[in-house]
């Protein structure tokens, strides 16, 4: 019998043979993507319980056209997030666990020590097909044909479907410092996702599940219920993101007759080279409009805050808005649009605040600070006194990237962390301790036209400069972007 059978069965019968054969299949499944995400095994078996809970609370409503590996991918998350949350209310979480110090790897080994901490974010950012056929063909070990047939689909979409997630995975981990291969990406993930688990946990599981978890711990039902609190409120913001998209699609006549009025302003800032003088000289106005489409991007501000910007993101525009300038630091729950805007506010005070109001109205979104612990790289001094850092001795301020070269004159080292953090899109924390002004030309190995080769800039940068980017987990402050109730 397959899983939905046994699912059945146990509904029908309420057959505890059906439903401990399914916890027997699964629990490996779902106590290693448990461990992966809250790295303990105490938490993770108490985390498999509460996933197994709800399936029998939920057995009667689960339709059997449902792929149960994704179900409980999705439950396993839901309640792994209500106990990392929990954690993270008392602040008194031990780290458990660290990433690699090591960005380049050539075994299968310590890829997947880079990885699994990253993986089931890396696999909850795809959609959900793509997630599916991650999950039967390196998770089940399923053949493509097999894939194809859960999926509904033959066994050449799958194939392609399974080559499309893998792609989006591997520049998931590349953008965090994980250097590989999809090759061995795929390879990693097959060998190491499902963990061998304790003998009893299996039948453990079973028995609490079956009892509706009426002889669960405390601690279990508070998961229990902070999970399916956050599987319901999930529900319901997909609900709304449809009902949006049917709203806009009808009302597409109103927002242009909108944008034609807001184009009757004076449009003479929005010119190629943002010079920051124009914003005095326009009249106060505070604006986001679609880009006139410029060869160039970027913002700027004068000393009075003013600020302007032209063929920038709204995520950009949400930095500018509430001072977060890094796009790592911005946490966004909903769907934005992915246009590209120009926008400005130059009133005479009160322009960020004026600013956030502006989206509010547009876009029905609105931005609040949180500490979160997140992934993050610590730029530290691995050799003290290198020859490449050099004491600033002139006031010419100035920074440039390309391709193998990075030139940095007049600056503290914070704002080299940050330029960093730019490109790589993760936070970068400076623990240099160093506080002076520097100059360095840092150069590597790149050809021109290809991606960053991580591995490379990592060595010349503690080769010239005596630096190193050790990944961590830290709490940090995060820019949170809801939907505006």
């Amino acid at each position: 019998m397959d899983d939905m059978a046994l699912l059945q069965e146990y509904v029908a019968r309420n057959s505890e043979a059906a439903f401990g054969e399914l916890v027997s299949r699964r629990v490996g499944f779902v106590y290693s993507a448990a461990l992966r995400q809250v790295r303990d095994p105490h938490l993770a078996k108490e985390i498999t319980q509460a996933v197994f809970i709800i399936l029998a609370q939920k057995a009667g409503r689960i339709s059997d056209k449902t792929i149960l590996a994704g179900w409980l991918f999705k439950t396993t998350r839901y309640v792994a997030l209500t106990q990392m949350r929990a954690d993270a209310k008392r602040q008194r979480q031990e780290k458990e666990f660290q990433m690699q110090t090591e960005f380049q790897s050539t075994t299968t080994d310590e890829i997947w020590n880079q990885m699994s901490p990253l993986l089931d974010e890396a696999l909850a950012a795809l959609g959900e097909k793509d997630r599916q056929a991650v999950l039967l063909r390196f998770f089940e070990n399923k053949s493509l044909a097999e894939v194809g047939s859960h999926l509904g689909t033959g066994e050449d979409t799958a194939r392609k479907r399974v080559s499309r997630a893998l792609e989006k995975l591997h520049r998931y981990f590349n953008r965090r410092g994980v250097s590989s291969t999809m090759a061995i990406i795929a390879g990693a993930i097959s060998a190491n996702s499902v963990q061998a688990v304790p003998v009893a946990l299996a039948k453990s599981v079973t028995a609490m599940a079956i009892a509706k978890g009426a002889a669960a711990s405390g601690s279990t039902l508070t998961l229990i219920k902070g999970a399916l609190k956050l599987m319901a409120r999930t529900k319901v913001k997909t609900a709304i993101v449809v009902g949006m998209g049917v709203l806009l699609a009808a009302g597409t006549t109103t927002m242009t007759v909108k944008e034609i009025q807001e184009h009757s302003f004076d449009d003479s800032w929005r010119t190629p080279n943002l010079d920051p003088r124009k914003l005095d000289q326009v009249s106060p106005q505070v604006r986001i409009v679609p880009t006139k489409k410029f060869p160039h991007s970027g913002w700027a501000r004068n000393n009075q805050m003013k600020v302007m910007g032209i063929g920038e993101s709204l995520t950009e525009i949400l930095g500018v808005a509430y001072g977060f300038w890094s796009p790592a630091r911005i946490i966004i729950s909903t769907i934005v649009p992915g246009t590209k805007y120009d926008f400005i506010a130059n009133l005479p005070v009160g322009n960020a605040e004026a600013l956030q109001q502006q989206i509010k109205r547009k876009f029905g979104l609105i931005g609040g600070i949180e500490t979160r612990e997140t992934n993050v790289l610590l730029l530290k001094v691995k050799y003290p006194n290198a020859q490449g850092v050099k004491q600033s001795v002139d006031q010419r301020v100035s920074t440039r990237s390309g391709a193998g070269e990075y030139i940095f004159t007049d600056q503290p080292l914070s704002n080299f962390a940050g330029s960093l953090e730019y490109r790589f899109q993760i936070p970068v924390i400076d623990q240099t301790g160093l506080t002076n002004y520097f100059d360095f030309d840092l150069k590597w190995n790149q050809p021109v036209g290809q991606p960053l080769d991580f591995a490379n800039f990592k060595q010349a940068l503690t080769d010239q400069l005596g630096l190193e980017l050790v990944p961590s987990r830290e709490p940090i402050k995060m820019l949170v972007v809801e939907k505006a109730q």
